[in-house]
């Protein structure tokens, strides 16, 4: 047994094989035995299950992803509210609070799934629309900084900046 775990996961806790009509068949007819034939029956498949697993080989295994899908799935539900409206902005806390996700988890995932954490990722993603909008279109600074979310125009200026190394003015001339 230790040979196998050794094997599998090595440093990790824990390791994944992908689905295949191998280990589908071990577990498949488990469902539809006699309640006096599951023991036994169980004890042998736990058997095959091992001969199996001896047989694979780990470079077949993937290191589990730490995120259930589910909350993943929640964290691309929480990335469209966060940016169908740049006008609105939201705390972790009341992300958390509508999703049911721990803040911790919800912060860490998004990090995960995104590069980022949700203010730096927001902040970018806010000044990239802002750029697309200097080029396309023909509207002050100040409407576009409020249409992304920015209150100030100053204060969009100085995160403009940041992130794009150069100010909106001197953007929109160059490429507008």
């Amino acid at each position: 047994m230790r040979k196998l775990c050794h094997k599998f996961c090595g440093d990790r806790n824990v390791a994944a094989l992908p689905a295949s009509s191998h280990i589908e068949h071990i577990f498949s007819e488990v469902y539809d035995l006699p309640e006096k034939m599951i023991l036994p029956y169980l004890k042998l498949k736990c058997q095959e299950l091992l001969l199996f697993l001896d047989m694979t080989e780990p470079a077949d295994s993937k290191p589990l992803n730490p995120y259930y899908s589910g909350q993943i799935e929640i964290i691309h539900q929480i990335h469209a509210q966060l940016t169908e409206d740049l006008t609105k902005r939201y705390t972790i806390e009341e992300l958390s609070r509508q999703y049911m996700i721990n803040t911790a988890a919800l912060k860490s995932i998004f990090k995960s799934v995104y590069g980022l954490p949700v203010a730096s990722y927001m902040k970018h993603y806010r000044i990239t629309r802002a750029a697309e909008m200097l080029r396309e279109k023909s509207d002050s600074i100040s409407a576009i900084a409020r249409s992304v979310g920015y209150e100030s125009q100053s204060k969009f200026t100085s995160a403009f900046k940041d992130i794009m190394d150069i100010l909106p003015t001197e953007y929109r001339k160059q490429h507008g």
